[in-house]
């Protein structure tokens, strides 16, 4: 139907051939990205909009497994020390720059060293970086990191323009330079980002829309609304709730993955004042929290039991998760006791910040009401995402609401969350075993060997609690049934290659 009109307007005004051929993608998201720069940046939607904007040096497939970017070939040494990537020629970023080692060896010492960079740790193992020669890179480690691939398969592997990085400093994020298939033109906060088709991306032939635009609309009500007046052409995150709707929706479709990662409550242990209150102090109080709630009941309320309860940083379904932890039973009466335990017979008062969208504040309203019958009352502040992580960061909140979208390797969703002084280990939380055991896990290849690690971290993780983990999304894509070539990957994001619009 809009094609149709976009025609008739066109033949109206006697616009060329090239207008009528000229396609807008538009992608609603579920919040607005923070800064678009991949080493500043942390957001779930903001790796969604970098998907477009910045290639990697690696990619993943639907199968978790790893395929060439802008590396299109990687060797290890024997000794598990030094990574040899051989690098695609023939690529430019968008101000014109070239690719080639050195750019990419800008690309890793600013990463590394950039004072506001949250790649440090995601990198922290290479300590020597070498330009073979103009199309080969070499990186020398101080141990063996079975997480570096992975890694390189996400922010910390994008690549951005040297040239404009220099130019631009910490603002860089205000007009990022990248080499991906689609360029910036403007960003207006809270409203929209707008990219453009990149002609001279070396895989250009793949893409399809001239210009993609990603609008947030937090409501998932609205977004979907948005979707069928012709408002958008796909959104991210449809709720669960609505995707019976969505399937008989003869003008829409629909398609599914599981996620890698978790939504949970992170608990401000440790970082600055405000951890200062009984949840952050006690430990017996965040178990008392954990046993008060009932997440298989979150799950069937909230999303009609299409999620997967969790009370780990991985799935059931995960060859990662530990069976010695299964699912806890919701028990308020051992709640009870564990809060007199640790001296709050008559209960506390905490306070939880959450993204203002339905969503969210539905699974903490859930939570805020088993939790009062455990005694332990929750007011709930609901903030702007952006604003949100922000406060996370600086420790300008007690406990709160916010997930992670997972990773390939099993480190990326835990390492740098709750090691001392990890890229977003926001909680503060410092234990020097559970450093050792995630640290000897990122350097060993043997799989056996990680495990045990993971499940002896586990044992102190669970008495601990700085995270109290809920649920596991599916990611649900809805879109115009006009949009064909869509395909779901597990970690979330859209891969426009491949992807077009029947006229």
């Amino acid at each position: 139907m809009r094609k149709t009109r976009t025609v008739a307007l066109a033949l109206a005004f006697g616009l060329s051939a090239t207008a009528l051929a000229a396609q807008d993608l538009r992608i609603g998201l579920q919040d607005d990205a923070d800064v678009l720069d991949p080493d500043q940046a942390r957001t779930f939607v903001g790796r969604i909009v970098f998907e477009s904007l910045c290639d990697k040096l690696v990619d993943i497939t639907p199968e978790l497994d790893f395929e060439p970017q802008l590396a299109t070939g990687w060797e290890w040494s024997d000794d598990g020390l030094q990574l040899t990537m051989t690098l695609r020629e023939g690529v430019v970023f968008h101000d014109g720059t070239p690719f080639n080692a050195e750019a990419a060896a800008a690309n890793i010492d600013r990463s590394q060293n950039l004072e506001e960079s949250r790649r440090k740790s995601e990198l922290s193992s290479i300590t020597g970086v070498e330009v073979v020669d103009e199309f080969t890179i070499r990186f020398t480690l101080d141990a063996p990191d079975a997480t570096l691939l992975a890694q390189l398969s996400d922010r910390a592997g994008m690549m951005i323009s040297p040239t404009a990085a220099e130019a631009a400093g910490t603002d860089f994020g205000l007009a990022p330079v990248c080499s991906g298939p689609y360029s910036f033109v403007e960003r207006i906060q809270q409203d929209r980002i707008v990219l453009e088709r990149f002609p001279d991306h070396w895989n250009a032939d793949a893409y399809a829309f001239d210009t993609v635009t990603f609008l947030p609309i937090p409501d998932t009500t609205v977004r979907l609304a948005n979707l069928r007046a012709g408002d958008l052409d796909m959104l991210e995150r449809l709720a669960a709730t609505d995707a019976a709707s969505v399937r008989a929706d003869d003008a829409l479709t629909m398609e599914q993955a599981t996620s890698l990662g978790y939504q949970a409550m992170t608990i401000n242990v440790g970082n600055g004042e405000n951890a200062s209150n009984p949840l952050g102090e006690n430990a017996l109080v965040r178990q008392a929290l954990s046993l008060a709630i009932d997440r298989n009941v979150i799950n069937q309320v909230v999303f009609e039991g299409a999620f997967a309860p969790g009370n780990q940083p991985w799935p059931p379904t995960s060859p990662w998760y530990n069976d010695a932890f299964p699912l806890p039973e919701r028990d308020v009466e051992a709640a009870r006791a564990l809060l007199a335990e640790a001296g709050y017979a008559d209960g506390v008062e905490i306070s939880v910040q959450v993204a203002n969208n339905p969503v969210q504040m539905q699974v903490m309203q859930v939570v805020q009401a088993m939790a009062a019958e455990a005694g332990i009352t929750i007011s709930l502040e609901a903030k702007e995402f952006a604003t949100l992580l922000s406060d996370q960061t600086a420790g300008a909140y007690q406990a709160s609401q916010v997930g992670w979208s997972g990773r390939v390797d099993p480190d990326g969703n835990i390492h740098q969350f709750l090691t001392t002084g990890g890229g977003i280990n926001d909680s503060g939380y410092s234990n020097e075993e559970v450093d050792r055991l995630l640290n000897e896990a990122r350097v060993s290849n043997d799989v056996d060997a990680r495990r045990a690690a993971y499940n002896a971290a586990s044992e102190i993780l669970m008495e601990d609690l700085p995270i109290v983990y809920l649920y596991h999304p599916v990611w649900i894509w809805a879109m115009d049934s006009s949009i064909e070539g869509f395909v779901p990957y597990p970690d979330g994001m859209i891969r426009l290659a491949g992807v077009t619009m029947a006229e």
